[in-house]
């Protein structure tokens, strides 16, 4: 039998709109995640959120909480790499399926999941944000129009060694911005930073996977 993996949806899968598969950050598909897939929908796209996590136990997360870090840390490790790239892949078929196009945007944990599944199953699109498992990535190629967000300040990734090696891909860095940038938690929000970056996504998708209200 087949599981199902749970997953978020915005808007119908019966419509003309292309698809985006939303790749969550370490801390799961929390309200921030939910938020920016409220903001690709209201871009005109059908969005779909697996909850990567769904094999695990205990990955409920306080993000108010002080060992947040910690915690959210301790859940990924516990994860399968392989089986999560497996499972983001079912979602992307998912999609695919439908026949309208489909793109992989992830944050952080996402970001480097992205990654990795755009290598292995092309989308029309990948954009990442300081996608976390890079690092470990970088002998895989994305077939794919790809545009990747870095803080210069990250203290998580050597985005000095990092940005060279995507090579054809469009990078970009911003001064004062650190890790997860684009996240409203204060300990990690530079609004400028975010609202530039969230502007670059808006034109990439536009350029690469149009929509009806493009």
């Amino acid at each position: 039998m087949t599981l199902e993996i749970p997953t978020h949806e915005w808007g119908s899968a019966d419509s003309d709109a292309p698809g985006v598969l939303l790749l969550q950050e370490i801390f799961g598909v929390s309200g921030y995640i939910k938020q920016r897939a409220a903001d690709l929908h209201a871009l005109g796209y059908y969005v779909l959120a697996p909850e990567i996590y769904w094999r695990l136990d205990g990955t409920e997360l306080d993000e108010s909480a002080p060992d947040l870090m910690e915690r959210a840390m301790g859940i990924a490790h516990r994860l399968d790499w392989d089986q999560a790239v497996a499972d983001a892949g079912a979602g992307l078929d998912r999609l695919r399926a439908r026949g309208k196009g489909v793109g992989v945007l992830g944050f952080c944990f996402g970001g480097g999941l992205g990654y990795n599944v755009a290598a292995v199953s092309p989308p029309d699109l990948l954009v990442s944000y300081y996608g976390s498992a890079l690092p470990r990535l970088l002998d895989l190629k994305p077939q794919a129009p790809s545009l990747h967000h870095f803080g210069n300040d990250d203290a998580f990734l050597d985005v000095d060694a990092i940005a060279p090696a995507l090579d054809g891909a469009d990078v970009y860095r911003y001064d004062g911005a650190g890790h997860a940038f684009d996240n409203p938690l204060p300990m990690f929000h530079n609004a400028a930073a975010s609202a530039l970056a969230w502007r670059r996504t808006e034109d990439f998708l536009a350029r690469y996977l149009p929509t009806t209200q493009g």
